[in-house]
């Protein structure tokens, strides 16, 4: 079995890891209702995505505010 000759280097191993970081996923802002929607998703909210109706969603119920 083959075995290293070298110790590898603190600075190698860590060049070799730079691509491992994660990225934090960014909320964008929905052009219709304004709530926080991820990228590339329809909005939960009013259900468009790209100004189009892609998911029926259900009119809320508001109450009637008391006098």
């Amino acid at each position: 079995m083959a075995v290293p000759k070298k110790r590898t280097s603190h600075s190698r191993s860590a060049q070799r890891r730079s691509h491992d970081a994660l990225t934090r996923t960014f909320a964008i802002v929905c052009s219709n209702c304004g709530e926080p929607v991820l990228r590339h998703r329809a909005c939960p909210a009013c259900g468009q995505y790209r100004g189009k109706q892609v998911i029926p969603v259900e009119a809320e119920a508001k109450a009637p505010a008391a006098s």
